[in-house]
């Protein structure tokens, strides 16, 4: 009775635009009341769920994000993508991709990596001849890739929820493989449709150009590796690799770019408050909510229904897949990710999935999720930095969708996609 009074009260709140942080807790709160629970454990499981030092790598990397976005990291790598992509037919769109990558893997969010890229690209495809949804279709799928590649704070996060031993830089390295495959994806379908809707190819800027923008886009490109080689170094720990990364941003913003000022350091720190403020109130209130779903037995009911229906691991991964899609389409990725490690984590190990390739397979699945109606923080984003109506670019999106499905099942069902350089 109370678990469904929990489920039921969340959803009535979403369905009327409570916010997801504060639907969490005000579900939480009633069901303690239901449950004759003093209502102040809530308030002590949420601070309790953002008490972990491994969170504290959250704000840094943000906060690293950001100061990529106003030091034009952007525009360089959008460059380097030009001349490696720019030539062939649909051009601009596996520039955008390219881009989105790239960035990706320097700032680990998919939001930054929508507004930065498709404020710039998007006005360009458009003026190349390119449709507009077109256009915000190839940025918005293109931005999920940084959920995947290294950084990602949503993998700090899904190991802090675990609950059992994961190396944050085996993480970073298994969404390597994954990501580059999701990339190519995507650049096929780029291809398919350029050609059905006719779209001129680029022109190759030539060798020297190609040379001098991937120089001039070395230094931000160097974050990325800096974190990765360093924690696997075991030169610092992802907590201090976050620092690490700020510090570095800031050196080649002051010094090498020279285009980091006063301003755009005041509006990164902005930004990054405001992002931090909500992400941390988000995994804060899912923690009680999750805590909550833990007291009432939700993972073990899940549990024994799922292995229940079938012992099939193909079937039972197949239903968990589709949990995660259809969860992912309603409730933002940092929640969701907490609340539901504890109940699909145990399921899969029981039938041999490990715990590094189950959370890439999180990561992709609830990446989808972002650019997917009701919810889609990621699509709605990209449909606001392009002008265009959510449901327009919706209509026209299948193609992106599939491709991005199409590699959940490879990842799903070949574990070396994702484990082979771990090994």
């Amino acid at each position: 009775m109370e678990l469904i009074a929990l489920l039921l009260s969340l959803l009535g709140l979403l369905a009327i635009r409570v916010p997801v942080a504060f639907a969490l807790l005000i579900s939480s709160m009633l069901v303690f009341a239901l449950l004759g629970l003093n209502p102040l454990i809530a308030v002590q499981r949420l601070s309790a769920g953002i008490d972990v030092f491994t969170l504290m790598a959250i704000p840094f990397f943000v906060f690293a994000g950001d100061l990529m976005t106003q030091t034009g990291i952007a525009a360089r790598l959008i460059r380097v993508a030009e001349g490696l992509f720019g030539r062939v037919r649909g051009g601009l769109g596996h520039v955008n991709v390219g881009a989105s990558m790239m960035f990706g893997a320097v700032s680990g969010s998919a939001v930054a990596s929508v507004s930065a890229i498709g404020s710039t690209m998007i006005p360009i495809m458009e003026e190349k001849g390119y449709d507009r949804d077109f256009s915000v279709n190839v940025t918005c799928s293109a931005a999920v890739l940084g959920l995947i590649i290294p950084p990602s704070h949503n993998m700090i996060i899904y190991a802090a929820a675990a609950g059992v031993s994961i190396s944050i830089g085996d993480l970073f390295v298994a969404g390597i493989l994954p990501g580059m495959l999701c990339g190519f994806a995507l650049m096929v379908a780029v291809s398919i449709l350029a050609r059905i809707k006719g779209y001129s190819k680029g022109v190759f800027p030539g060798f020297k150009a190609l040379i001098l923008s991937a120089i001039g886009a070395l230094p931000g490109l160097l974050t990325a590796v800096i974190i990765v080689v360093g924690i696997l170094g075991g030169v610092f720990t992802p907590t201090e690799s976050s620092a690490v990364a700020i510090v570095y941003t800031l050196v080649i913003g002051v010094f090498v770019y020279r285009s980091l000022g006063l301003k755009e350091f005041k509006a990164a720190v902005v930004n990054s408050a405001k992002t931090t403020a909500m992400i941390m109130l988000i995994i804060g209130s899912a923690a009680a909510f999750g805590w909550l779903l833990a007291l009432l037995e939700a993972p073990l009911m899940m549990s024994q229904l799922i292995l229940g229906a079938t012992d099939s691991p193909i079937v039972i991964l197949a239903l968990v897949l589709i949990c995660l899609l259809v969860l992912g389409t309603f409730m933002d990725m940092a929640p969701l990710i907490i609340i539901v490690t504890p109940i699909f984590l145990p399921v899969v190990q029981s039938i041999g999935v490990d715990p590094v390739h189950f959370g890439i397979i999180m990561m992709l699945a609830l990446g989808i999720g972002t650019i997917t109606p009701p919810v889609g923080t990621v699509l709605f984003v990209g449909s606001a930095v392009g002008k265009i109506r959510m449901e327009d670019t919706v209509k026209t999106m299948w193609p992106f969708y599939m491709a991005l499905i199409l590699c959940l099942i490879l990842v799903t069902y070949v574990p070396q996609i994702s484990l082979l350089l771990v090994n």
